[in-house]
């Protein structure tokens, strides 16, 4: 069995006290694996990773991480301990050069290491190379999002969790970012994947969960959930009369 690296259980999570937005969703990431997490708009999605990074107050449930509970660990905290989060906004310094974004991305390594991974991450991303001295915030959006993903992986994490990064992009650039995705994945790369744009997102992943009012609903192979009738149900908010969640798919259950 693959090595499972993150590993969820049972989360809740929300900014107000009493008020869970997320409410016992579960889920498990393996080395090297692409999974999605999938939903209707409300579904809790981005609060899901949110709270898996520190950034929403967990309420309860836990987090491992390579076997170690985060769940408490302070957001801050996150990037030397293995995950690194790519928001889905405010995710570069748009003020600061793209090399001075890379360069503030690199707090946790020893200053010998910092030339040689600013290079690395130029290779990996071309379109940065002719960028370099350029503001961040006047790169198109696809580039923004190539930085902002550099600037996570720079620290050499174990996790790569995003939110939403085709948001806002063309479909030409939305195309160019899943390819990247795709890419740093057979780099050993572990990515966890928040995405709207579920075609997309399920042709690169290996597994999905489908969120609904904060709970995992439904999970399977990414490449066959696209045509999964119960999904589209999710999606749609229609579930079939007297059908409750027993478990997950392949675990006994199909909702």
């Amino acid at each position: 069995m693959s090595e499972i690296v993150l590993d969820v259980r049972d989360l809740e999570a929300g900014y107000e006290p009493g008020v869970p937005i997320v409410r016992g969703a579960s889920i498990t990431v393996k080395k090297g694996e692409i999974v999605v997490v999938l939903g209707p708009n409300g579904a809790g999605k981005s609060s899901f990773i949110k709270a898996i990074a520190g950034l929403v107050p967990i309420t309860g449930g836990s987090v491992f991480l390579d076997g170690k509970d985060i769940t408490a660990a302070p957001a801050h905290t996150m990037v030397r301990l293995g995950l690194a989060f790519v928001p889905q906004t405010e995710n570069i310094f748009p003020l600061m050069s793209v090399e001075d974004n890379l360069k503030v991305a690199c707090g946790i390594l020893e200053r010998r290491e910092i030339p040689a991974r600013i290079e690395e991450m130029y290779a990996a991303f071309p379109d940065l190379v002719r960028q370099r001295r350029t503001a961040a915030g006047n790169l198109s959006g696809g580039q923004r999002q190539m930085l902002a993903v550099a600037r996570a992986l720079i620290v050499h994490p174990k996790v790569l969790v995003l939110d939403e990064p085709s948001a806002g992009l063309s479909p030409k650039f939305v195309s160019t970012v899943f390819e990247m995705l795709a890419g740093i994945r057979k780099s050993g790369v572990t990515i966890l994947l928040v995405e709207q744009n579920a075609k997309a997102a399920l042709a690169i992943g290996d597994r999905a969960y489908v969120l609904v009012e904060g709970k995992d609903r439904h999970e399977g192979i990414a490449a066959e959930l696209w045509n999964d009738p119960v999904v589209a149900e999710l999606y749609l908010g229609q579930r079939p009369l007297g059908a409750e969640k027993t478990g997950h798919a392949g675990k006994g259950g199909t909702a």
